[in-house]
């Protein structure tokens, strides 16, 4: 009789293990999950900080790479060193000098976008139960960032001027941080802009206590009016302990995913290294083209164009709002950056009331995500940059008509 084939005896399967902690404690953006639920082409958004697209340059920004893959494609297209290109780096250093803040191209590391510099930061100061002081309400992936490094997170109280440094200096003498984490100019998500005398006094308590500073500055070249004030780094006091963030994600595109990281010697190695580990480098072709592109284009006429258009669409959203929000509401007035962070009156939940808004084809981002402390459920951010006057009007008109 033919043999028949038995079936092979199936071994009973374990389960893969489980992710890490760090992984399973830190929540998704809340942004980011409300830009997909509102990516219709019909809604509104006041909720993510996009820039405006149609005010890229994107003429300069194809010459700047079609320049740099006709004259060096062998060497734009290759492998490079984990600080970064040493054109972009120079010029970097060179306009950071220019405002006010002595940078050698070697003060300088060129990141994948100011938020991996942020992460670097983080990996090299960090261990797991550390303290940061926040802003209170926070740059969110700021919050998402120290959740992942396993860091202890104590708010620090603001007014309508931002930080409060008689609050910091009572809960740094307390808590023992090892950095504060703040971004003074244009702050994500309030708008607000610390004053020089409140980054002096910041300074002062960072070098009295013992605690680094990481100041975070997207958003400082989109300025509408006003005097600019100077970089946290350049007080007494913050000069050797103050890692300066800087992008130009908002200045040219973000879709170029380039930031920059200016620290102090052994912590800016200690960055180099964590980012050799994390991916080498950023992108050459990237670094080439934006290093031509600040070379040979107009940047300031650019920034000047961008600005100009971000202010009349700061003051169309700033027109409408008495009329949008219920009566009792608050709003600030930034003088740049991408942000209005008004406050709806008592009984009201920003986060409750957004999917009734976004059925309207509107939307904005709640602001209880952004608190590291007790939460304003009446909280919102609005973003003005991405859209039109016009459209931010009809957008108003919509979030009237929601609310009421």
């Amino acid at each position: 009789m033919p043999e028949t084939a038995t079936a092979p005896t199936v071994a009973t399967t374990a389960p893969v293990p489980g992710l890490a902690g760090r992984a399973s404690r830190t929540g998704a953006s809340p942004v980011r999950e409300i830009l997909a639920l509102t990516a219709r082409p019909e809604v509104i958004s006041f909720a993510g900080g996009l820039p405006a697209p149609e005010l890229f340059d994107t003429a300069g920004i194809a010459d700047a790479f079609g320049r740099v893959l006709a004259d060096r494609p062998q060497q734009a297209l290759q492998y490079s060193t984990t600080e970064g290109d040493p054109a972009l780096r120079g010029i970097v250093a060179e306009r950071a000098t220019g405002r006010g803040l002595a940078t050698g191209a070697d003060d300088v590391l060129i990141t994948t976008g100011s938020q991996q510099g942020l992460t670097l930061l983080t990996t090299a100061l960090l261990e797991p139960g550390d303290t940061v002081v926040v802003e209170d309400p926070c740059y969110l992936a700021a919050l998402q960032i120290f959740s992942f490094a396993g860091a202890r997170v104590v708010p620090v109280p603001c007014d309508d001027d931002g930080l409060i440094p008689e609050a910091l200096d009572e809960i740094v003498a307390r808590e023992r941080p090892k950095l504060l984490y703040t971004v003074p100019t244009f702050q994500n998500p309030t708008g607000r802009t610390l004053p020089a005398e409140r980054r002096a006094a910041i300074g002062a308590v960072a070098a009295r206590r013992g605690m680094w500073i990481v100041e975070d500055d997207p958003y400082g070249e989109l300025r509408f009016e006003g005097e600019a004030v100077p970089w946290l780094a350049t007080f007494p006091g913050a000069e050797d302990r103050t890692a300066l963030l800087g992008s130009f994600s908002k200045i040219l595109a973000p879709g170029l995913r380039l930031g920059w990281l200016r620290a102090p010697a052994e912590l800016r190695r200690a960055c180099v290294i964590a980012k050799q580990a994390a991916d080498l480098h950023t992108s050459t072709v990237d670094q080439a083209a934006t290093a031509y592109y600040l070379a040979h284009a107009d940047l300031a006429g650019h920034l000047e164009r961008v600005t100009g258009a971000y202010r009349d669409r700061r003051d169309a959203l700033l027109a409408g709002l008495a009329e949008a929000l219920p009566a009792g509401s608050r709003w600030n007035r930034p003088t740049g950056g991408m942000f209005v962070w008004a406050q709806l009156p008592a009984g009201y939940d920003a986060t409750e009331l957004l999917p009734s808004v976004a059925e309207h084809d509107v939307a904005y981002v709640p602001g209880a995500p952004f608190f590291a402390g007790q939460a304003d459920p009446g909280a919102m951010r609005l973003s003005f940059v991405t859209h039109s006057p016009e459209e931010i009007q009809e957008g108003l008109r919509r979030l009237g008509a929601a609310l009421r």
